[in-house]
């Protein structure tokens, strides 16, 4: 995937127009204030200290080379110019080459009309042309908002993974959510 490519545009459930695109270097600032965000929240994320800037540099540097050399699926979400969104799909490697991990995560304020479902099915969408037979999602058990547009996602079952991840104030079970290729060609459809 080439950086700044433009995927797909669609109107939200609220009337603001989305565009999903491949990131760019000039989403920099924008990513920073986002994750950080999303840890001022205590968001159910991986993520639990805010990043500087160098930080932020170091990761944006290895998630482009990732995705143009075809390792990783990455999409965000922008409206009105701001990034709002992001979903990726790391690519597994030896015998699970054929199966994908989906990350997503939607800023406060953009939630609930539709960026995540459609961040999700672009991702799935460009997964399934590399190749990826299965896409799997990790949500913490406790972590109630993306358990509708999971089980909307999910064809598989939700089964409690044995690895436990802590957090600050808890150690949580995640949810794992699977979604199946009929045949590794297979691209899902872009209308929402």
């Amino acid at each position: 995937m080439k950086a700044g490519t433009i995927l797909r545009e669609f109107e939200a459930r609220d009337g603001r127009k989305v565009t999903l695109r491949t990131p760019t270097w000039g989403d920099l600032d924008d990513m920073l204030k986002f994750i950080n965000s999303l840890v001022e929240e205590e968001a159910m994320i991986l993520m639990d200290v805010k990043q500087t800037r160098e930080q932020e540099v170091d990761w944006l540097a290895r998630a482009l080379s990732n995705m143009e050399k075809d390792r990783h699926v990455r999409v965000v979400a922008e409206v009105d110019g701001r990034m709002v969104g992001q979903c990726e799909v790391t690519l597994g490697s030896g015998r699970k080459s054929h199966v994908g991990t989906l990350g997503i995560s939607v800023k406060w304020g953009y939630r609930e009309v539709g960026i995540g479902q459609g961040l999700m099915r672009e991702a799935e969408r460009h997964a399934a042309r590399l190749g990826l037979e299965k896409i799997k999602l990790e949500v913490f058990a406790t972590n109630d908002r993306p358990s509708t547009s999971t089980r909307r996602w999910g064809t598989g079952s939700s089964d409690a993974s044995r690895g436990r991840s802590s957090t600050k104030e808890s150690t949580l079970t995640p949810s794992t959510w699977s979604r199946m290729f009929a045949h590794p060609s297979f691209i899902p459809p872009t209308s929402q």
